[in-house]
């Protein structure tokens, strides 16, 4: 899986050369990473003599090097794709064969010059899907010359120093919107015609045109002339800063925060690149990331912040934080019990000087700090909070599971701290309700002010002291318009107006609701992470003959550990001893158990059901999957969607805006009818309704809800903002294989047409392709050794490129391969008996033709009802592919797909996927995870069928571990809950404050009245919210 991430480079659109010789569709899908490829010449030359590689090397000196091996066409071999190129001084490799044995990742090529048993592939660019991840290239070159010969490629040098110089100088250009493959090969000609041009070659994949000239820059203007008269709209840019420049210019990485409008991007990228002094500027919106070459690009940092607030208001430039050494350090606030106070205390905590950048999640109660080094923040940012909210504390979050730390807090001092809050508030709740009632009876029977005034005011005390001091804290430290301050102005002026009554009555309501509302959020909240934090506390460790429990956090690799029966699986591993059966819910949401038996490999959170099993630990807790699918649930709380964020805007109007009505309520109406008394109360009930809390905390809590409640079924949100996006959408575009079918090649049928029959054409296809390791091949040894076959090993055998192979077996000359070998060899194939889909592998013995085997790819069992569930949510169903048509539409015609796109490049998918959402709106692509990453960054919505894979954690919005298809109308329909029930919070209190308001104005609203409007409505949306969990 890891290996994935690793930069995997190959980037031929034809021929790809791996030597099988099947017509290949879906079944090679190369990938390739987000290169970040910085180049520094100084006119080198590599003189390796390969026509079409790449190189990527390492911190190497190379003192005009020569490898001069003298091979047409090889390739380097690519060890978990990484070349080293070792010194050379004018070493010569001189091994003079013409055709090299290539060791490539997945596939081993032998040429045929060599004795070597294998087979070829034929590859038709247009076949089989290149994934090209984003590559984004800084070149500064200096008058360069690579001179190895080779037509297209890139090298990747880092630290080199080269020490000759000749007199041409190589340049690369971009062509934009280059549409059309023919014209660029007319535009190639006549560039290479130019005077002082000694090459040019365009390639059409990457609209690239790399000149190498005398002096490229001056032949622009007659470049631009060729290219627009060929096809008009090509811009010809140049790809590398320029060259004059190019010795103190630095490349350094943005990232642009919540920049949510491809259309604004490219606003802004314009008016950045056009800044003076700034060589090049581009903003890639899949990724969020903005790149500036320039002589100090942190210099025009206010500039390019002014130019992208101006454009989108929300959006924070950011320095990319790996650049400059950041890190994020996560810490718990604890009694951090208002979500507004948490809004404003963000805010202020990510103006420090210094932090690039701070969350606060209200429903973990965590604060995420990325700075150099957030720890020397720590007094500043305690200060902020204490200031806004006086009694939180900040800590660093613990990193063991929760009931550890639950454990650890049994200690007497911190039980005491924690038990004799709750208790105290509980305590003066019920005094000051006794005196309230004592009162309000006594005033019942007659009593007179002066006997009862004084119990109310000890009730208030009892009930109010806290709030009042509070307030007067945070006044002093500049906070005005928080709950506090509201509730002690309002019930002061009930005071004061002589409703003494009322004041305690609405000081015991907003307490007793206040007390409640932190009970629900407490309590939700910890539903939430029961859900999600499978990590164990501890696990026993076998030692010898014996066990000992140790915390799970002292778990090494290696280590092994005892899981009984009904245990969790603790830790990732691998079983060395007994066998068992599985339930893996906790971490796919599949409810069926999966038996495992010694060798397998397993992974921490699922529930081991029936036998004992023995594990070797293979990965520590902070890197095993129960840690990463909670990292994954709290890091998508701390992304906020847009209504989050809309919320918080309008909290900060709204409040200053009630207070402003109540003050000239209680004035302007008073000063012209004098009847202050009335007018008063009516103010303090606006007043008391001020507070904006029940909208900021259901928001946010909504949304943590939906992620829960995802992570419960095997879904991982990477956000609010991906929920938010999946409750849009108006299509689903689907990758074929591994995400609609199973990706595993099963041969369907031997068809004969001669004198031999299945069983033995099967025994002759897999004598020949029994050495190969390519799934097509696979699968007919398979199929063979199934049938329990017998298959001899060639006595010759030869493979031709592109085609297939050419055997000699005592039966005679044998061809196995593709319709290209055998209208080489002229052997007629006829019509076939029937359609079919699928990959044909032919077979010929002495040039006749004996019959064909059929392999083909299964469609998930699942996959048809999922698809018909899209459907009713009303959603376009899509399926793009690199297979042939015909393979792609039976699969599509199959499993019930609208719309079918067959042959594509990984370019065209992009095309095809802008074309979807001109068509449909919002677009969720989903993927197998790591080959499709351009699509699935470029997508409104990315989501991996990611059986855990990392990249494709990396790269999606959402990752599906079960790998279903029916978990896409899943995910979709816990998006749209959750929004519904966010909206719902949103418009109910904003409602029911309105309408409270309404009858304060008209007279018949009272200050009970309001108090529910506050608390009541904030713990009200807090139950809401949670329901999202038990819905089935």
């Amino acid at each position: 899986m890891e290996e994935s991430l690793k930069k995997n480079s190959m980037e031929s659109t034809d021929s790809c050369g791996c030597g099988c010789g099947h017509d290949h569709h879906e079944e090679h899908e190369h990938e390739e990473h987000a290169h970040e490829e910085h180049h520094h010449h100084d006119d080198e030359h590599c003189g390796c003599g390969c026509e079409d590689h790449e190189h990527e090397h390492h911190h190497h000196d190379h003192d005009d090097d020569h490898c001069d091996c003298g091979c047409e066409d090889h390739e380097h071999e690519h060890h978990e794709h990484e070349h080293h190129h070792h010194h050379h001084d004018d070493d010569h490799c001189g091994c003079g064969c013409e055709d090299h044995d290539h060791d490539h990742h997945e596939h081993e090529h032998h040429h045929h010059d060599h004795e070597h048993e294998h087979h070829e592939h034929e590859h038709h660019h247009h076949d089989h899907e290149h994934e090209h991840h984003e590559h984004e290239h800084h070149h500064h070159h200096d008058d360069e010359h690579c001179g190895c010969g080779c037509g297209d490629h890139d090298h990747n040098h880092e630290h080199h120093e080269h020490s000759h110089s000749t007199a041409s100088a190589k340049r690369v250009y971009i062509l934009e919107n280059l549409g059309c493959a023919h014209c660029a090969s007319k535009m190639e000609e006549q560039i290479q015609h130019l005077d002082g041009v000694e090459s040019a070659t365009i390639t059409f994949a990457t609209k690239q045109l790399r000149l190498n000239a005398a002096d490229p820059d001056a032949l622009l203007p007659q470049i631009r002339k060729i290219c627009t008269s060929i096809e008009s709209e090509v811009k010809v840019v140049p790809r590398n800063p320029k060259p004059s420049a190019s010795a103190d210019v630095t490349t350094k990485i943005y990232l642009l925060e919540n920049l949510g409008c491809a259309h604004c991007a490219s606003k802004m990228e314009e008016q950045i690149a056009d800044l003076d002094g700034i060589s090049e500027a581009t903003i890639t919106f899949a990724t969020k990331q903005l790149r500036v070459t320039a002589k100090d690009p942190d210099r025009y940092l206010d500039q390019i912040r002014k130019i992208c607030t101006s454009i989108e208001s929300e959006v924070k430039v950011v320095p990319r934080s790996n650049n400059s050494g950041e890190k994020t350090k996560t810490y718990i606030l604890e009694n951090l019990g208002c979500a507004n106070c948490a809004s404003k205390m963000e805010k202020q905590i990510a103006d420090l000087d210094g932090i690039s950048e701070a969350t606060i999640t209200f429903a973990t109660k965590q604060l995420r700090v990325t700075a150099k080094n957030p720890d020397r923040y720590l007094d500043q940012i305690r200060k902020i909070c204490t200031s806004i909210e006086s009694e939180v504390v900040v800590k660093e979050k613990d990193p063991k599971p929760k009931s550890q730390t639950a454990a650890s807090e049994t200690h007497p001092s911190s039980k005491k701290k924690s038990f004799s809050k709750e208790k105290i508030d509980t305590i003066c709740i019920i005094i000051g309700a006794i005196l309230f009632v004592a009162g309000e009876i006594m005033e019942h029977k007659g009593f007179a002010d002066t006997a009862t005034l004084p119990l109310f005011v000890i009730a208030y005390l009892a009930l109010g002291g806290v709030i009042v001091v509070k307030a007067a804290k945070n006044i002093s430290h500049g906070q005005v318009f928080d709950e506090n301050f509201l509730m002690s102005v309002a019930t002061l002026a009930a005071f004061a107006i002589n409703d003494s009554a009322e004041a305690v009555g609405v000081m015991l309501f907003y307490r007793i609701g206040e007390l409640f509302e932190e009970k629900a959020v407490e309590r939700s909240r910890g539903q939430i992470m029961d859900a999600v934090d499978l990590r164990p506390e501890v696990v026993n460790l076998v030692v010898g003959d014996d066990i000992q429990v140790i915390p799970s956090e002292e778990a090494q690799v290696g280590d092994v550990l005892l899981v009984r029966p009904g245990d969790r699986i603790p830790l990732d591993g691998v079983i060395i001893e007994g066998s068992s059966r599985i339930d893996t819910s906790p971490i796919t949401g599949e409810p069926v158990p999966v038996a495992v038996n010694e060798g397998d490999e397993i992974t921490s959170g699922c529930v081991n059901t029936s036998g004992q099993l023995k594990i070797r630990v293979e990965k520590p807790l902070e890197e095993s999957m129960v840690t990463r699918i909670l990292d994954s649930v709290e890091n998508a709380a701390a992304s906020k969607p847009k209504i989050d964020r809309f919320i918080t805007r309008f909290a900060k109007v709204y409040t200053p805006c009630v207070v402003g009505i109540a003050v000239a309520t209680a004035l302007i109406p008073s000063l012209v009818t004098g009847n202050w008394h009335y007018w008063i109360y009516t103010a303090i009930t606006f007043l008391v309704m001020s507070c904006p809390c029940a909208l900021v905390l259901s928001i946010p809590l909504a949304f943590f809800s939906g992620i829960g409640a995802g992570s419960k079924k095997g879904i991982l949100f990477k956000g609010g903002l991906s929920i938010e996006g999946l409750s849009n959408l108006g299509a689903v575009v689907m990758d074929k294989t591994g995400t609609i079918t199973e990706g595993n090649f099963q041969l369907q049928k031997v068809v004969t047409a001669g004198k031999y029959n299945e069983n033995e054409l099967l025994s002759m296809c897999a004598g020949c392709e029994q050495n190969s390791t390519h799934p097509i091949a696979n699968s007919i040894v398979a199929a063979a050794k199934e049938r329990g076959i017998q298959f001899e090993k060639p006595i010759s055998l030869e493979e031709i490129s592109g085609h297939g192979i050419v055997a000699e077996m005592p039966e005679g000359k044998v061809l196995c391969g593709n319709r290209k070998l055998m209208d080489k060899f002229g052997v007629t194939i006829g019509e076939l008996k029937e359609a079919s889909y699928g990959s044909e592998v032919f077979m010929a013995v002495n040039g006749t033709f004996a019959g064909y085997m059929l392999i083909s790819d299964t469609i998930k069992p699942d996959a048809k009802e999922a698809i018909a569930s899209l459907k009713k949510l009303g959603l376009h169903t899509v399926m793009l592919t690199g297979d042939s048509e015909d393979s792609a539409n039976a699969v599509g015609k199959d499993a019930g797909i609208d719309e079918i796109y067959a042959k594509l490049l990984p370019e065209d998918k992009l095309n095809a996927l802008k074309k979807v959402r001109e068509a449909h709106g919002t677009v969720m692509f989903v993927g197998d995870g790591i080959n499709d990453a351009p699509v699935l960054a470029g997508a409104d919505v990315g989501a991996a069928m990611g059986s855990g894979a990392d990249a494709a954690i990396e790269a999606a919005d959402a990752v599906f571990m079960n790998s279903n298809v029916d978990a896409i109308p899943q995910s979709i329909a816990i998006a749209r809950n959750t929004n519904r029930i966010a909206w719902q919070n949103v418009i109910f209190a904003l409602v029911i404050k309105i309408a409270v308001m309404i009858l304060g104005l008209a007279g018949h609203a009272n200050m009970w009245m309001a108090v529910f409007a506050d608390t009541g409505v904030a713990m009200i949306c807090v139950l809401n919210s949670i329901r999202i969990l038990y819905k089935k």
